[in-house]
């Protein structure tokens, strides 16, 4: 009797149970929520205590800690180079695209399909062609790419972009640059279209500015300068437009948004579309 009273004494109070012992899930769920909300709310008094001790301290104020990313966790890769270093700078002077990066050699961009291409393809083919002004769209029909390569050369095109489909869906591009390569070809995924794209705006006719981000290592160095030289080296900065190639993680992000300085320190963005992302899967010599 006097163990039976004694657990009576310190029964153990439900409320106070931690979340895995509760059974309930509406429950389980409404203290979930408010735990994060204490979280959040400590997080945000942290955050606050700390902008207001670097404001404090000025000049002496440490530098703010670097996030913990799977980029910046990312361990370095041995073929970074050094955009000025003396060799890769004697290599750009002469690899295939010194004539476009020297301003004597304009772009003239052919854009094809395979030979029997879906509606969604050709809504994409379309808006490439409306992102690249300097280029045009032939029909690919029953021409095979060898003879369709020397007609482009015939006619005085720099670059033939192919873009492949599969289930009616386009899946990859091949980018050739003429007359003698190289001839690189990208797996293509996450394809959105400008009308999927929300609050969208229309897009210019001007020549846009290309910004080609993070492609720091050889491999990259050589696929950024194919993707740059696309695009006219004279861009029409009246048109406040720009193109961006930005490499992470070996996955090239495109986007394309006009641009508008609200102040001397804000900038606001509006994307024009197309989107879609690239992953590069064979660079060659040569074309087809």
């Amino acid at each position: 009797m006097a163990e039976d009273s004694g657990n009576m004494s310190n029964p153990v109070s439900y409320h106070k149970l931690p979340i895995q012992s509760r059974k309930c899930k509406v429950v389980k769920r409404q203290m979930f929520t408010k735990m994060k909300k204490e979280k959040n709310k400590e997080k945000k008094k942290r955050k606050k205590a700390a902008e207001e001790m670097r404001e404090a301290m000025g000049d002496e104020a440490p530098p703010k800690p670097v996030p913990h990313t799977i980029e910046s966790l990312r361990p370095s890769d041995v073929t970074t180079v050094d955009a000025e270093d003396e060799e890769v700078l004697k290599d750009t002077q002469m690899d295939d695209f010194a004539s476009y990066f020297n301003c004597e050699t304009p772009p003239k961009v052919l854009i094809t399909t395979n030979k029997k291409s879906s509606l969604g393809t050709r809504k994409f083919v379309d808006e490439l062609v409306n992102v690249i002004p300097n280029s045009e769209y032939a029909k690919r029909g029953k021409v095979d790419m060898k003879c369709l390569v020397k007609q482009s050369i015939d006619n005085g095109f720099t670059d033939i972009i192919v873009v492949n489909e599969d289930m009616k869906k386009p899946n990859s591009i091949i980018v050739s640059h003429l007359p003698e390569g190289p001839t690189a070809t990208f797996r293509l995924t996450s394809v959105t279209l400008k009308k999927q794209l929300t609050r969208h705006g229309s897009a210019p006719s001007h020549r846009p500015e290309v910004i080609l981000n993070n492609f720091s290592t050889r491999l990259g160095h050589s696929v950024g300068r194919m993707m740059g030289s696309l695009f006219h080296y004279d861009p029409q900065f009246r048109g406040r437009n720009c193109v961006t190639f930005h490499n992470q993680r070996d996955f090239i992000f495109f986007r394309r948004h006009r641009y508008v300085f609200k102040n001397n320190v804000r900038v606001g963005l509006q994307e024009l579309g197309p989107r879609f992302t690239l992953k590069l899967r064979r660079l060659q010599r040569g074309t087809f």
